[in-house]
């Protein structure tokens, strides 16, 4: 960790607790910086708040007092979860008060170059993906971000021989400032999230700051093939690597239906890539682009491809039952990423979607349906699904509870050769604390049933 001054007596807040506002106020204490945590859960029920307070840390907790920032605080860390129109956030803007998150803080005091990856959708995949390359090439990287590990905390522990490869949602972009890894990506870009960030501008720009601050001496790696992502890549400074999906190119990486190339040169036939569905390839290209610059073994590189099936919740493959196929793909939480899982197969998939009612559409699912032989549905968009799908001419349509109820259906009403898709296409939360927990559900119903 870099020794630094920059917060020694300074007040900082942080709000909102879990993992990541934990980790940040322990290290702003160890900094020296005066923190006071607050957060909405009350301090008994609280072994995190109870924690921080025997370390000599101020603790408010069980409301948000509306005078808060009376207090002179200089510095703001939020968890990356509470939207700006939070009363205290948004007094902090007026005031014109610093709002981090901890992205920002691991930058300042790591002493590993990171990697930043963000995207609507693929991060997850990325960054495993790279981080499997380089750690079997042997540059010692880290992992940290949105993927589960706070980064800040990672930071403190990195040594400078090591890189830290990071995922970074626009929640945790929004509160950087002057953040600025060694490499960046950005995936692609798609409408996402627009109840917090307001409307697609502004996402765009919240991704963007993944780039914002790079110099020549950087690198961002960009998708070539979105034009409002090309359009973000004329504003940074660092230099570019396009990448394309589209057909082979002389500039940067690009694949067509037979091949990899980089710099326009063969790099790997696409047989050997184990990696399933078209959608995959912009995190295979990617991740490839960073390995190479890095200078990780290309043997290496191609290993890694032949053997990395993807990631849990992602298009996971779970159990061969019965000649029936089934797959976890728990964390589409949008209608795009449930489509780019459709279209990974071409064998009869069985739909099982539904969850919190956003009122958005699935018109976008609508060209895809035809691959679909059978929706089961749940939750509060259980109705409307059913709706669409009956609308797409799905001859058969169900409606059940919860994703075990709809494992088993399933299983009832397949052939072999079939896929069992769970892709949701909304968020957990009317059911689930999160889609990792709706994944588990489905892993454990999968395996519960009987041969």
């Amino acid at each position: 960790m870099k020794l630094t001054n920059e917060f020694t007596s300074k007040k900082v807040l942080v709000l909102g607790l879990a993992k990541s506002g934990v980790a940040a106020a322990e290290l702003l204490h160890k900094l020296g910086a005066f923190v006071t945590v607050n957060d909405a859960k009350p301090f008994e029920e609280s072994p995190d708040a109870q924690a921080l307070l025997s370390k000599g840390i101020t603790v408010i907790c069980g409301r948000h007092p509306e005078d808060l920032l009376d207090e002179g605080f200089e510095l703001v860390v939020k968890n990356p979860g509470i939207p700006y129109h939070n009363p205290i956030v948004a007094d902090a803007v007026k005031r014109k008060i610093p709002v981090w998150t901890e992205v920002e803080l691991a930058y300042r005091i790591s002493e590993a170059p990171l990697i930043g990856i963000t995207g609507s959708n693929g991060k997850t995949t990325t960054t495993t993906l790279l981080f499997h390359m380089l750690n079997q090439g042997g540059l010692r990287p880290l992992i940290a971000g949105n993927i589960g590990t706070v980064a800040c905390k990672v930071a403190e522990e990195a040594s400078s021989d090591q890189i830290i490869v990071t995922e970074l949602s626009s929640f945790q972009l929004m509160g950087t400032e002057a953040f600025k890894p060694k490499i960046s990506i950005w995936t692609n870009l798609y409408e996402a999230h627009l109840d917090y960030h307001g409307s697609f501008d502004e996402y765009g720009e919240a991704k963007f700051a993944v780039t914002m601050h790079q110099d020549a001496s950087d690198l961002f790696i960009y998708n070539q093939d979105q034009e409002e992502v090309a359009k973000f890549a004329k504003r940074t400074k660092a230099k570019l690597m396009p990448f394309s999906t589209k057909g082979r190119t002389e500039e940067g990486i690009s694949a067509d239906e037979e091949f990899v190339y980089l710099h326009g040169e063969e790099y790997v036939s696409r047989k050997q890539i184990a990696l399933p569905g078209e959608h995959n390839l912009e995190n295979v290209l990617s991740a490839i682009a960073a390995a190479t610059t890095l200078d990780c073994p290309k043997e290496t590189i191609l290993h890694v491809l032949s053997s990395f099936t993807g990631v849990k919740h992602r298009t996971q493959f779970v159990r061969d039952w019965n000649q029936r196929k089934f797959y976890n793909d728990s964390k589409a939480t949008n209608t795009l990423a449930t489509k780019s899982a459709i279209a990974a197969f071409e064998d009869p998939v069985i739909l099982l979607a539904g969850g919190l009612d956003r009122g958005h559409s699935f018109e976008e699912l609508r060209p895809h349906m035809n691959r679909v032989k059978a929706l089961i549905s749940f939750g509060e968009t259980s109705g409307r699904l059913k709706e669409f799908a009956e609308s797409c001419g799905v001859s058969q349509t169900f409606m059940v509870h919860d994703v075990k109820e709809a494992v088993h259906l399933a299983a009832e009403i397949s052939v072999p050769q079939d896929i069992v898709l769970l892709s949701p296409a909304c968020a957990s939360w009317d059911q689930y604390p999160n889609f990792e927990l709706r994944g588990d559900d489905f892993i454990t119903a999968v395996f519960n049933l009987k041969d």
